[in-house]
């Protein structure tokens, strides 16, 4: 029964649209209602595209109201001034249009970075009266603009043609967000999202991102401006205010920032709201603010969040078929045997290394080599400067001093997506995980831009998205299972527990065919088992010739793994050496148990005891 709702699920919502497209035509809307429906489905474009920046990238962005106003003003004076009404030239115009505002607006707000974007376009936002007045001669002033006829192909676009023209636009629309989304470009503006420094560290110029994310949402801003000149046939000032910037920020709440169709839910409530109550222009900001706060406090999800929780809390109690279950990869969660393909590792070596901030030399004079097909140690106390040589390699922070080199490559002081893309892979102390997405699609993220399938593609939904997706979580899977956790692959990866997710963490450096694996702490909070897991994953990376540099407490662990051990203490190299070397070297020692008389070790002393304090 379950198998068979979801192989018809297709066809019902396509049922469904045919069902809204006909509603006027057949009698089951009147005017008024289409009218409504209309106005609905334009703000869900303005709620949409405020998604896709907000919901998806994180970035709080107001300016959907000011390409709002920017979409109807093309679409108008195309119109009136150069006769040109075809409904298909105002829209790929405002879009255009909105395009050029987006970069002009978003290239400085998003370079300060924060708040500094929300500024910009709640100042872009104030300006839109001032600039319309200023263009009066374009726009009609402050008395507003009498819009042209839309037109396609000759035909009048009035009527249940202008309620069908706007319904199928929205439909497109969602299409394209939809598959945009849900795609690993959308799994990547939610990383973007909970950390630019993941993002960055995955390969991706947070810049750029940011800046595609802002364009994308531009553009359902400008055709719902377009629409709403087409549907109401005079345009003003007055329409493009900072309330109406609220009503989209309200229904963005409302409906669910995270879900593609949580726009049209909210949009769905502000606009039946405001025609419902008689008194609405007067209290608009305190019912704005009544649905933030309501929304923000009992439903941080919004309505789409409260309906998958209940559908959720329904399949629990039986009263619905559960979803089918993602059919298990061989093997379930038993770690595999199977070696890593060969990897292309690189010598990395520090020469002098060194890193102030400000009159505190956090790293001074490190000179150090990690070599393809070794594990590479770095131990010390905390504060002796080990993650912050890791930040320096993955270029985190820029050297104040010294040479960095990843083969004959200068990479100090480089972005750390470049540094990313030459093949350095990073975990991190405190695990940084994305919500909203599954352990799989995490693991998937990592091979984002060794493995990319371009934007265009995502959308159409074409064969070469198709492959790249399934070849994608196959790796996945093949990697969970490589660490032991295929049976957590369906699960919200920011759910896990703290060990769990460093092994997660392990398995996303994997993914992305890294010559250079940086492995900061991800031996803590794992318990036996796991410990034994990662290393035998690390002794693999080894054996299939990738380059390791390992920071860890777990002293035990660092002897079973290390080919080379460097002791930092205080900023400075203390020692280097094998193990057998560095657990016989009284200064480290000394540094671990803080005796300072201490006996000499013989010479031909094997196996001193742990230092102190390492685990």
């Amino acid at each position: 029964m379950n198998a068979l709702i979801h192989r018809f699920r297709p066809l019902g919502v396509l049922l469904l649209l045919v069902l809204l497209l006909v509603a006027p035509t057949v009698g089951l809307l009147d005017g008024y209602w289409s009218r409504t429906v209309m106005l609905i489905a334009i703000l869900s474009l303005l709620v949409s595209g405020l998604n896709v920046v907000l919901g998806y990238a994180g970035e709080l962005a107001m300016g959907q109201v000011a390409l709002y106003a920017v979409g109807a003003y093309v679409a108008g004076y195309l119109g009136v001034e150069f006769g040109l009404t075809n409904v298909l030239v105002a829209l790929v115009a405002a879009m255009l249009a909105a395009v050029v505002v987006g970069l002009i607006t978003g290239i400085p707000g998003l370079r300060l970075g924060g708040w500094s974007l929300a500024m910009v376009t709640f100042f872009l936002v104030t300006l839109v009266p001032n600039l319309v007045d200023v263009f009066s001669d374009v726009t009609g002033g402050t008395l507003g603009m009498a819009t042209a006829v839309p037109t396609l192909f000759g035909i009048e676009i009035v009527g249940d043609r202008l309620y069908w023209l706007v319904i199928l636009v929205v439909i497109a629309w969602f299409t394209v967000a939809r598959n945009l989304l849900l795609s690993r470009h959308g799994n990547m503006f939610l990383v973007l999202r909970q950390s630019p420094i993941l993002a960055s560290v995955l390969g991706v110029s947070v810049y750029r991102l940011k800046l595609l994310v802002y364009v994308v949402g531009a553009i359902p801003a400008a055709l719902a401006g377009a629409l709403f000149s087409m549907l109401d046939g005079f345009i003003a000032p007055d329409t493009f205010t900072f309330a109406l910037a609220l009503s989209v920020l309200a229904a963005s709440v409302v409906g669910g920032a995270t879900s593609v169709y949580g726009a049209i839910a909210g949009a769905a409530v502000m606009q039946l709201g405001q025609q419902t109550f008689t008194q609405f222009q007067t209290w608009q900001l305190v019912i704005y603010g009544a649905f933030l706060l309501i929304a923000g406090i009992a439903f941080n999800r919004g309505l789409v969040g409260l309906a998958q929780d209940g559908l959720a809390a329904a399949r629990r109690r039986g009263w619905l078929p559960n979803r089918p279950a993602t059919a298990a990869a061989p093997g379930g969660d038993e770690p595999v045997k199977t070696p890593l393909e060969p990897l292309d590792g690189v010598v990395l070596r520090t020469e002098g290394l060194s890193k102030s901030f400000g009159g505190n030399r956090a790293l001074d004079d490190v000179t150090i080599e990690a070599r393809p097909g070794e594990v590479t140690a770095l131990i010390g106390p905390n504060g002796s400067g080990k993650t912050t040589l890791l930040n320096l390699i993955c270029g985190l922070y820029k050297p104040s001093g010294g040479r960095l080199l990843l083969g004959d490559q200068q990479i100090g002081g480089q972005p750390t997506y470049r540094i990313a893309r030459y093949g350095v892979a990073r975990t991190f102390q405190t695990p940084l995980i994305p919500k909203d997405m599954s352990t799989l699609a995490f693991v998937a993220t990592g091979r984002y831009m060794n493995h990319k399938v371009g934007i265009l593609p995502a959308i159409l939904r074409l064969p070469v998205f198709r492959r790249g997706y399934a070849a994608d979580d196959e790796r996945a899977m093949a990697l969970l299972r490589l660490v032991g956790i295929a049976d957590v692959a369906g699960k919200q990866v920011n759910s896990l527990a703290l060990g769990t997710r460093r092994l997660v963490e392990v398995a996303r450096s994997l993914a992305s065919g890294a010559r250079v694996f940086l492995f900061d702490e991800v031996g803590s909070g794992l318990d036996e088992s796991d410990l034994a897991v990662l290393e035998r994953a690390i002794g693999m990376i080894r054996e299939a010739g990738g380059t390791v540099i390992l920071v860890e407490h777990n002293f035990p662990l660092v002897l079973k793994l290390a080919d080379r051990i460097h002791v930092l203490s205080q900023g400075k190299l203390l020692a280097s050496g094998p193990p057998a070397h560095i657990q016989a070297d009284r200064r480290v020692l000394a540094e671990y148990t803080g005796a300072t008389d201490l006996p000499e070790e013989p010479d031909d002393a094997h196996a001193p005891a742990t230092p102190k304090g390492a685990n």
